[in-house]
């Protein structure tokens, strides 16, 4: 049921970010490690599995979403998939 916005103490603006802001060009990430990224963690910190799966589900449409800018890898064995920016989603440098 909708809640009216007084009930809230805060509000927040809706920001995503762009795959190029939060992934280095040069490395390849799990999907939870993007999802680590997108909440200004470390692609290495430890999360309980319940905060985990919330913030996958958040990361996954996004992914969707930004399909152009990603390349994927095809997994070995049961490794999971792995993501990683297109070359056309990499900004180039400012030339000086």
């Amino acid at each position: 049921m909708p809640k009216p916005k007084d009930d809230f103490d805060t509000l927040y603006g809706y920001l995503l970010y762009e795959p190029a802001d939060i992934l280095d060009p040069d490395y390849m990430y799990t999907v939870g490690e993007i999802a680590r990224l997108m909440q200004g963690l470390s692609p290495q910190d430890d999360l309980s599995e319940e905060t985990e799966d919330r913030i996958i589900q958040w990361t996954i449409p996004w992914i969707v979403a930004n399909q152009e800018d990603f390349v994927i890898n095809d997994p070995r064995n049961d490794e999971p998939g792995y993501f990683g920016l297109h070359p056309d989603a990499v900004p180039e440098a400012d030339e000086a």
